[in-house]
């Protein structure tokens, strides 16, 4: 069964930490790019991040560039959203999904994890 399980959502102050996972099964998860993106209240959904089958190119949205850092361990199934000095407009639900390339449709998505940051 094919599925993408995102973790390590939650509660966090500005300028602090979070480390999401997004846990692949049911695909070999090196044939694909894997993106991240979130979506928060009221707002249309947005990309985030990307990553390549390889992990030889990524690429980030401006407003996280810097901040963000995106990785993949194909050994694991699972590609990681590293992301430092967190600020209350990161709030939204974070989605990871597949692509055969960062460029191209992503056909197969989480259902989300959650991160808030606020004092």
């Amino acid at each position: 069964q094919l599925q993408l399980v995102e973790s390590g959502g939650g509660l966090v102050q500005p300028g602090g930490s979070l480390r999401l996972s997004c846990a692949a099964s049911g695909f070999t998860l090196s044939y694909y790019a894997i993106g991240w993106f979130r979506q928060a209240p009221g707002k249309e959904r947005e990309g985030v991040s990307c990553i390549s089958s390889s992990g030889g190119s990524t690429n980030y949205a401006d407003s996280v560039k810097g901040r963000f850092t995106i990785t993949r361990d194909n050994t694991k199934n699972t590609v990681y959203l590293q992301m430092n000095s967190l600020k209350p407009e990161d709030t939204a639900v974070y989605y990871c999904a597949r692509s055969r390339l960062c460029v191209t449709q992503f056909d197969y998505w989480g259902q989300g994890t959650q991160v808030t940051v606020s004092s």
